[in-house]
Parts: C-alpha cells; structure tokens; sequence
C-alpha cells in the first residue's frame, strides 16, 4: 500500500521546520493564495480558523492530505497586521511592549475525501517594556517581515518574551500537538510523530 501523500499549503519555512522536528516531510509545498481580508465584526480567533479552512480548501491537489494554517496576532479584538513596512512594525513593537497579547492560529487538514477538520490554538504572550534601543535594533534586523505582530518568537524577540501560556509552535506558526491530533484523524499516518 502506498503511504498518501501530504502537501502543506504554506510558504512558511518555519512551518515546514516545524513539521520537520516531530518527522513529518510533506511531499509538496504548493502555497494557497487566498484573500486574506478581515470581515466586519470577526473574532481574531475566527479569522484565524476562517483563513486556515480556505487555505487549505483552495488547494488545487484533490488527492492528497492537505495541511494549511494562519497565525493571528492580537490584542483584545485588534488584530494586528503580517508586518510588510518598518512603520507597520515599529506599531506593533509600540503596542506590544510592556503588555500582553494573545496569539492564535487556525490549523486545518483536508482529507482526499474532501473533508475539512480544523482547530485553533490560543497562547497568551507577555513583552518586556522595550527601550528605544532595542525597537531600533529589532527593526534593524528585518526579522520581523512578513511576521504576525511584527515578530518572530524563534529569532531575537524571544529576549523580549516574559512569559508564555500556551503552545510555542502554535506562536511561531504550526501548532504541533493540534496538527498531529488533525491529521491522525484524518487518517494520514503520523509514524514519525512521538505525541
């Protein structure tokens, strides 16, 4: 019998090295373009789910195990942005210093047979105060490009981290205790996970 196939619908590489520290190496990476857009009046939690379900149904590979996700950075109901400027990261490090933000990320699997199961992993994040010297710095670094929040957990602003209730790779992007729980009960065969 042939082991199924598994594409993650992800550019992230921190996803994929994610998945690759529990055993898991998909056969394809065939990232979904979907329209990442906020609806009027939705929980972060919800854009989280709402975005990893889409990714993952707009895969055009129909017969393979398919594995999507989004991280949600937030404070309250404000959801703060993938950081694509400087201005726009500078923002978030300003909000988040010295104060708490949730994270969430939706995690979803689809199965060949076309179903959907999806689960969303909540952690709370503490920040430092952060001095002026130490924004200018971080947004020297680039690092935060592109990331939830303006920040990676897994580079440099893990210095600024004081405390942490919940799941590390669910902050860094893949959830791993949810992702496996999905695609075990999807029916994809999860030999070189130990959890």
């Amino acid at each position: 019998m042939t082991k199924p196939r598994l594409i993650l619908a992800s550019a992230s590489p921190r996803r994929l090295q994610l998945l690759d520290r529990i055993g898991i190496v998909p056969d394809a990476v065939l990232p979904s373009d979907i329209d990442e857009s906020e609806i009027p009046g939705e929980t972060p939690r919800d854009i989280a789910l709402r975005l990893a379900h889409g990714k993952a149904d707009a895969c055009p590979d129909r017969d393979a195990f398919v594995l999507a996700a989004d991280t949600v950075v937030a404070q309250g109901r404000r959801t703060l942005p993938k950081a694509e400027t400087v201005e726009q990261a500078e923002d978030c490090l300003r909000r988040l210093s010295g104060g708490n933000h949730r994270v969430w990320t939706g995690v979803a699997v689809r199965a060949p047979s076309g179903q959907i199961t999806a689960r969303v992993s909540e952690s709370r994040v503490r920040f430092k105060r952060l001095s002026e010297t130490e924004i200018r710095a971080y947004l020297a670094s680039g690092e935060w490009r592109g990331k939830a929040g303006g920040y990676a957990l897994q580079g440099m602003a893990e210095a600024f981290i004081v405390q942490i209730v919940g799941s590390p790779s669910g902050i860094i992007g893949l959830p791993l205790h949810e992702t496996v729980n999905l695609l075990q009960g999807a029916g994809f065969p999860v030999h070189g996970a130990s959890i």
